[in-house]
């Protein structure tokens, strides 16, 4: 009598590999030898990190949070292979609206701006990811929390008095195809801006934005992993563009549809 064996089990002699064997096994497979030019930029940017963040601990320390964090996150795209060029300059300590693709676009932001950030409370499920965060002063908010709504919008506020703050209003990546609808709740936190805040457009414009935009849906490590294994830099165009004005700062819906606007001119789509 012959016995019958469940497909689903293994062979005699084989294990099962875990689902994140399986995930690396195929990440190997299509990226081929590049998989090795993932392991030198990894290997360079905790290198840098290793170099940088005790230097940053210690000038925190001495009461300038601000000053090494945009530099660390520059060092940290140009590893990735982030070349940019920028158009037109930042305002002083405005709130900036950009489109969003990729997380390169915070290494780019930050390399030229300074800027910090306004980040959904999601990221703060890793410890480490949320303490990196934390120390370029990222605002995080959690919108299903209402009963915190307020505190959110007092840390925001607090935030633009300081330093420039960006808000990617679409609310999560496009994928490079076409600029998403803003989402003008992102904005009510910043319905009444002090008169020396400045709400300024900018347009990110990569020359390959399609193989670059982390879509909905892709892990986050293959998207990583995607970029991190190019052969040929990510070339970037950061345009600032005119701050908004008159009706367009009327509320949080009109100066949702004027950056968008403005952005979509820019972006030629």
């Amino acid at each position: 009598m012959s016995e019958t064996r469940n497909p689903a089990q293994p062979e005699e002699g084989l294990s099962a590999a875990p689902p994140g064997a399986k995930s690396k096994a195929r990440l190997e497979g299509a990226l081929g030898w590049r998989w090795l030019l993932v392991v030198a930029r990894v290997a360079a940017m905790l290198a840098w990190s290793f170099a940088v963040i005790p230097i940053h601990v210690v000038v925190r320390l001495a009461g300038r949070p601000a000053l090494i964090p945009p530099t660390y996150l520059c060092g940290i795209g140009w590893i990735a292979g982030l070349r940019f060029t920028v158009e037109g300059r930042p305002r002083k300590h405005a709130l900036l609206l950009a489109n969003h693709l990729s997380w390169l676009d915070i290494m780019a932001l930050a390399a030229v701006s300074r800027t910090a950030f306004v980040a959904h409370s999601g990221l703060t499920v890793s410890p480490a990811l949320k303490w990196l965060c934390e120390q370029n002063g990222t605002v995080f908010v959690a919108r299903h929390q209402r009963h915190t709504v307020a505190e959110q919008i007092a840390r925001i506020r607090e935030a633009l008095g300081a330093r420039r703050l960006t808000i990617f209003p679409e609310g999560t990546t496009s994928d490079g195809r076409a600029l998403l609808p803003f989402k003008s709740a992102l904005l009510s936190a910043v319905g009444q801006l002090p008169a020396d805040v400045p709400v300024q457009p900018v347009a990110l414009v990569y020359d390959e934005a399609e193989e670059i935009a982390w879509v909905d849906g892709e892990p986050g490590l293959t998207n990583a992993c995607k970029i991190l294994a190019r052969t040929r830099p990510v070339h970037l165009t950061v345009r600032f563009l005119p701050p908004l004005g008159g009706p367009a700062l009327a509320d949080r819906k009109a100066m949702a549809a004027a950056a968008r606007e403005a952005i979509v001119r820019a972006l030629g789509k």
